[in-house]
Formats: C-alpha cells, sequence, structure tokens
C-alpha cells in the first residue's frame, strides 16, 4: 500500500485558521442572538397607557411635527427617557410608553436637555421663539436656528414638542424622585423603615419634632436661622441666600421631598448632602420639625439688623503669636 503523505504545515495552518474563525463566527452569532434577536422577540412590555398623544393638539399637527423632529436630526442631542438619577425632569418612564412610538426617539446623548416631559412646561410661543433664535432665550445654548422652517413646519414642530408627555403626568406639584417614593422597591424599603422597625418616626408628632429642633439647631440655623426664616448668621455672605421656611409655599412639601432635600442638598447653593452626615432616623427627625416652620404669611427678612447674630467669645491668649479673634470691643 502506498504510504500517505504527511500534512503539510499549509494544510495544518489552515485547518487551525477555519477552526478559529469558525469559533470567532459561532461566538458573535451566540452574542447577537442572545442581546439583539431575543430581546426583540421576547421583550413585549404592555401598553403603559401614559404615552404621547399626538392628537390633543388641534391648532397643528404634531404627527407631522414628529417628522419634521426625525426630519431635524433633533433626537443626536436631545433624548426622550428620564433616568431614575435625573432630577428636574418629571416621572419617569416605562417601557411600555414607547409601544406606539416607531421609531423610537430615545436618543443616545445629551447635548441639550431631555424632552421626555418638556409638553407644557412653557408656553408654545416661547418655543417657537426658542427654535427661532435660541441663544435668545438659552444664553450659551449651542443649539443652531431653526428659523428657516416654514411657518407650517414650526407651528407643527412646536406642536409635537408640547405633546410630549402629556399623558405621563404628576400627581403633586412638588415630587421626590422615585426611589425616595413609594414607585420604586428602593422607596418602598425605605418608607417602610419610616414607619415600622426600632427607628421608625412618626413625623407628625410634637415629639418628633422636638427631637429634630435640636438636630436643626446643631446643623441647619447657622444658614437658616434659628426660627428658620433663612437669617441665619452666614446668610449674608452667601451669595444664594438660604431657604425661608415661613413661606406658605412650603406647606405643600410631602414628606418624601423634605427628606430628599435633606439627603441631596440643593445643587448650587452651600447647602450639604446631609444623608452622608446624619442618620436615616435623624434625617426624619429632621423633617418632623421642619413641618412645623410654615405660616400662613411669610416672615419678610429685609434689614441686616434682622440677622441672628454669633455670639462673640473672647478666647484666652496662648502664646505671643497666638492670634486673638476681635470681639468687636
Amino acid at each position: 500500500m502506498p504510504k500517505e503523505k504527511p500534512e503539510s504545515f499549509q494544510q495544518r495552518w489552515l485547518s487551525g485558521y477555519t477552526l478559529g474563525a469558525i469559533g470567532i463566527l459561532s461566538t458573535f452569532m451566540i452574542i447577537i442572538f442572545s442581546t439583539v434577536f431575543m430581546p426583540m422577540v421576547l421583550f413585549r412590555p404592555s401598553p403603559s397607557g401614559r404615552g404621547n398623544d399626538y392628537t390633543v393638539e388641534q391648532v397643528a399637527d404634531a404627527h407631522r411635527g414628529r417628522q419634521i423632529y426625525v426630519r431635524e436630526g433633533c433626537f443626536y442631542c436631545h433624548t426622550q427617557f428620564t433616568r431614575l438619577q435625573d432630577r428636574g425632569y418629571g416621572p419617569l418612564v416605562q417601557a411600555g410608553d414607547y409601544n406606539y412610538e416607531t421609531p423610537h426617539q430615545l436618543g443616545t446623548a445629551r447635548t441639550g436637555p431631555d424632552l421626555t416631559n418638556e409638553g407644557g412646561r412653557m408656553s408654545s410661543q416661547w418655543q417657537k421663539a426658542h427654535l427661532v433664535n435660541p441663544r435668545a432665550l438659552k444664553p450659551g445654548s449651542i443649539m443652531p436656528s431653526f428659523s428657516f422652517l416654514s411657518d407650517r413646519d414650526m407651528n407643527d414642530l412646536v406642536a409635537y414638542i408640547q405633546s410630549l408627555g402629556n399623558k405621563r403626568t404628576s400627581k403633586n406639584f412638588v415630587e421626590a424622585p422615585d426611589e425616595y417614593r413609594d414607585t420604586t422597591d428602593h422607596g418602598k424599603a425605605l418608607l417602610d423603615r419610616k414607619t415600622t422597625g426600632k427607628e421608625a418616626v412618626d413625623t407628625n408628632s410634637s415629639a418628633a419634632a422636638n427631637a429634630g429642633r435640636g438636630i436643626y439647631t446643631q446643623n441647619c440655623a447657622v444658614c437658616h436661622g434659628l426660627e428658620g426664616w433663612g437669617n441665619g448668621p452666614n446668610a449674608i455672605s452667601l451669595e444664594k441666600k438660604p431657604a425661608n421656611f415661613s413661606r406658605p409655599f412650603y406647606k405643600q412639601y410631602p414628606d418624601e421631598f423634605w427628606f430628599y432635600r435633606i439627603s441631596e442638598g440643593v445643587p448650587g447653593t452651600r447647602m450639604p448632602r446631609f444623608g452622608e452626615i446624619l442618620s436615616e432616623q435623624q434625617r426624619w427627625y429632621l423633617v418632623a420639625y421642619l413641618k412645623t416652620l410654615q405660616k400662613d404669611q411669610e416672615v419678610v427678612i429685609s434689614k441686616i439688623d434682622q440677622l441672628n447674630k454669633a455670639e462673640q467669645v473672647k478666647l484666652p491668649v496662648l502664646t505671643d503669636q497666638q492670634y486673638e479673634p476681635h470681639t468687636g470691643e
């Protein structure tokens, strides 16, 4: 019998290359199948009833305005989905909100603000002026002018913007983010700890408010004042003045919103994130006290003499090099 020729190096190399290519291709196809095709087939959320209603606007055609929105590439800079970490953009979205949005306009970047719940936040005249000359209303904006649009296109585009989020409304004028309310598992656990367990706090009780007063005096009075009138010793030096809690406006704050503001502070102000300083129970005590400060008529602070003054304490001079603060004497 003739001897079989030994497999050449080139044949062995091609055989190994082929097997490797098949392995890589198979892996790629498995990834695509599991991340694209399976979710497309299996993920079928039920309609939430909170999508956008484009038939409400009678003056212009919101359906056509959506096409203009796509044509002009607005989705390159604006998103249409609020996320858990978003603040001030309205209610969070659900998968079922987009059942009839084909193609969807979720967007990928936030060069401009999110538009999920933009409808009704500004007047139609404001929206049109903003589209014509963005920097006249938003100095520093990099949004281009859309003044080249015809009157019909402009009106339809404004109608579409005004329809965004029109079925996704807030129940209250002031609401905390979802993770502080019973709309999420995190919020439910937070509120359960508030009402049950060893560290439960009744924020409507005078005992809790009394405990919160001491926490307020120690941590908040230096800016907000002893009575919460925004007249603490530090108030005169702050560019962004502390809140005056005597305003009747604060009566509409639910407990969850007070707790949220205490925990995360107020962006753009000197108020710290007390969630990193105070325990959860201490923050609920503080909520109980803050709820007692509102009055039927705001206490107006208009003179420097109305500021709470810090006590001057004369310190002993320890050495010739020790600086002794001036006491005004």
